[in-house]
């Protein structure tokens, strides 16, 4: 059982995560994501799409952040979650930037609580 203190080894789970869901988002979807932090119980991911994902940014974040949290047990004790979006949508350039460079502008900032009683 992990606590929230526990360190994670980011660049292993999303090896990981790669290889066990985000490969079926990428040839489906057109979408690929990564967690690029874990700290105080909060995921931090960045997701990039291309037009064949159809889902707006709530409901974006909302399936990767639970994606993420459901498959690795590492993050099941999550208790929100950040998503920083990259739209290649509008920008298709942004994708190859992206995964030449590892680097894109945001297109979109969202957030989510996994739990209601997190909160007073």
């Amino acid at each position: 059982m992990l606590s929230m203190a526990t360190t994670i080894n980011i660049q292993e789970l999303n090896r990981k995560h790669l290889l066990r869901a985000d490969v079926v988002y990428r040839v489906n979807f057109g979408l690929c994501s990564r967690l690029v932090n874990y700290r105080n119980g909060i995921m931090y991911l960045e997701v990039m799409f291309t037009k064949k994902w159809k889902k707006d940014y709530d409901q974006t974040t909302e399936e990767l952040a639970q994606c993420w949290r459901n498959s690795n047990r590492e993050l099941a004790k999550a208790i929100g979650c950040k998503v920083y979006i990259i739209d290649a949508r509008d920008y298709p350039y942004k994708k190859d930037l992206y995964l030449n460079t590892g680097v894109a502008s945001y297109d979109a900032k969202k957030g989510m609580i996994f739990y209601d009683q997190v909160l007073n």
